[in-house]
């Protein structure tokens, strides 16, 4: 019944909307059929966020992924002050997005950020780092995967916990190295863990808005521009067009419905 409230019918709703011209306050509205979608293929915005939201959200699942594991894998070893380390890396995930944009904004920001005030301390010149595009996606990118990294480190601990160690025992006395093992015993052990770490991280990053916000709003003009940011843009500022940015936030579905597919198929064919 939640599931039906809460999830079905604001798709279908926002599925109908798609196909009018409702700006998300007047009592009557008109069925545009599919102009909405027309209209998406003329509009560059709707090129550029798509292609930040691909960028930011796969660098930002790859470098997720990766560190977790490699984290995962030094934090299960028996050493002391690892519970410590543990919950020190795990601590920006309990931040809020929203708050940790403004931080970042903080170090990143041309004038009197912290990053440039260290620049200028050595001896260099200040650097905009947020009037580049792709320096900007890169950036966003990092502090994404930065932030919540704990949370894969924290699945991956917790797929480790599930691995057979006579495997690995087995392994080492037949003479594989280190590497050996991990990459022919272990991992194979953790590609339910992987999968869904993958699955969840994608979604996760596809939906970014906060630190958006916080620290580059879509600029410089909209070099940033996400799908998730662009809809809120369409949707709340200036001339609202809810539906519109109801056509756009079907992209972003078909876009997330497409990769959880190919990430299924990728993973039924590798069983």
């Amino acid at each position: 019944l939640l599931f039906l409230v809460f999830v079905i019918y604001p798709f279908i709703q926002g599925g109908f909307l798609s196909l009018t011209n409702w700006n998300g306050y007047s009592q009557s509205y008109k069925m545009v059929g599919l102009k909405n979608y027309v209209r998406l293929f003329t509009d560059g915005n709707v090129g550029t966020a798509f292609l930040n939201t691909l960028i930011y959200g796969f660098g930002s699942t790859l470098l997720q992924n990766v560190l977790g594991l490699a984290l995962a894998l030094f934090l299960n070893g028996k050493f002391r002050g690892r519970s410590v380390l543990r919950t020190v890396i795990y601590l920006p995930v309990m931040i809020a997005p929203l708050i940790m944009g403004y931080v970042m904004y903080f170090f990143f920001s041309y004038n009197r950020g912290a990053i440039n005030d260290i620049v200028l301390a050595l001896g260099g010149q200040m650097v905009d780092w947020m009037a580049s595009g792709p320096r900007a996606v890169a950036i966003m990118t990092v502090v994404n995967a930065l932030q919540f990294v704990g949370v894969s480190m924290v699945i991956y601990l917790a797929g480790l916990q599930g691995t057979n160690p006579e495997l690995e025992e087995a392994a080492e006395l037949d003479g594989a190295s280190k590497w050996q093992i991990f990459w022919n015993v272990t991992l194979p052990q953790l590609k339910p863990t992987t999968f869904f770490v993958i699955i969840m991280l994608t979604i996760a990053s596809f939906k970014v808005y906060d630190q958006m916000y916080m620290i580059t709003q879509g600029g410089p003009g909209n070099a940033t521009m996400t799908l998730v940011y662009y809809i809120y843009n369409v949707a709340f500022v200036n001339t609202p067009k809810y539906g519109y940015a109801s056509a756009v936030s079907m992209v972003l579905f078909v876009l997330v419905l497409f990769v959880t597919i190919i990430q299924f198929k990728g993973s039924s064919s590798n069983d």
